[in-house]
């Protein structure tokens, strides 16, 4: 199978295999387990930022760092194509007790800072939640993997410092986007108080993200971990595959975004598919049908019984995202099943 649902399928290599075994562990909840001690140490400085904790989760990593600077009550801005919006259960609702407040995106993953402007609610307002947080997420995944523009990031948080509203940062890909403007990853993360990344998908680990923010932040993450149940014991053994993935795999994820535009060029050779190539900045492809009949499960169960696995992401669009384990004659090969599958649908 050429499984190009997500880069969430990558599996441990031998020599992250052996990190893990080898790895020296202690009770992290007592902040006794040196590897995760040092996993916590580089991704702060990776990220720019003074402090970091290790989560089990990219959701429960977002969902505590929300929380961490937020009151029950308040509005928290969020794009309306995020994860945190549409795929993480509704956690800041049902266990913040926050409005989720969603703003209208652009194509690109960027939300109009005069409509952000538009949609806060006025503080000293009694009939309306006053405004907690802004979320944003680079790259944003369900427009395409589009990083957002360095400039952009600037001038949103320079107009949240007037307003005092922090932003938090869903950078669960921040390195494919930081690869993509061809800049650091802290270069992207100065723009947020807070900002967590994912060491489970591109970078292969077999679970864990780290939020990164200031000291009082991560004391406040942390503690929300602990009530949420994320507080692991010899959690080492997480963390070690997590410096393993810093340390050898991040470089590598440009052959995924190289890999990425072989696909949708191929995809734009193909009858009834609209594919705007210039959109593949990273490892995600995103690609239309021309004919609004085409029934998208009809055909990613029809791709799927030729050995090519996509996912839908909306009524007419499908995705498709590339990784470690796929080769480049796994991208032509899967250009040709959906040429295949196109011809019989058409």
């Amino acid at each position: 199978m050429i499984d190009l649902i997500s880069d969430t399928v990558t599996l441990p290599g031998s020599g992250m295999r052996a990190a893990i075994y080898g790895a020296e562990v202690g009770d992290d909840v007592y902040g006794e387990d040196p590897s995760t001690a040092e996993l916590e140490c580089r991704s702060a400085d990776l990220m720019g930022k003074e402090a970091a904790v290790f989560f089990p989760t990219g959701t429960m990593a977002n969902l505590c760092s929300i929380l961490a600077q937020c009151s029950r009550g308040q509005d928290v801005y969020l794009s309306d194509a995020s994860d945190i919006y549409n795929f993480e259960g509704g956690g800041l609702s049902v266990v913040g007790g926050l409005v989720m407040h969603p703003l209208r995106t652009n194509a690109d993953g960027t939300i109009d800072i005069g409509h952000l402007a538009s949609e806060l609610r006025d503080p000293d307002d009694i009939e309306c939640a006053p405004p907690g947080l802004l979320t944003i997420e680079t790259p944003n995944v369900r427009n395409g993997g589009v990083p957002l523009p360095i400039n952009y990031l600037r001038s949103l948080k320079a107009f949240c410092a007037t307003r005092r509203l922090p932003v938090h940062m869903d950078g669960a890909r921040i390195f494919n986007a930081a690869l993509a403007l061809k800049v650091e990853a802290r270069t992207i993360a100065q723009h947020s108080d807070s900002v967590q990344f994912c060491l489970s998908k591109g970078l292969g680990a077999p679970a864990g993200s780290v939020a990164c923010g200031s000291r009082d932040f991560t004391a406040r993450a942390r503690r929300w971990r602990k009530m949420l149940g994320g507080g692991m014991r010899q959690s080492g053994i997480l963390a070690r595959a997590g410096i393993y993935a810093l340390e050898n795999n991040v470089a590598r994820l440009m052959d995924d975004h190289v890999n990425a535009s072989i696909l949708a060029e191929g995809l734009s050779t193909i009858d009834g598919i609209r594919m705007d190539q210039s959109s593949v900045w990273t490892n995600i492809v995103v690609f239309e049908f021309e004919d609004p009949s085409v029934a998208t499960d009809t055909f990613t169960h029809m791709l799927a019984e030729r050995g090519v696995r996509m996912s839908t992401i909306a009524y007419g669009r499908v995705r498709a995202v590339t990784h470690m384990h796929i080769t480049r004659r796994d991208v032509l090969d899967a250009v040709e099943a959906v040429r295949r599958v196109m011809k019989s649908l058409t």
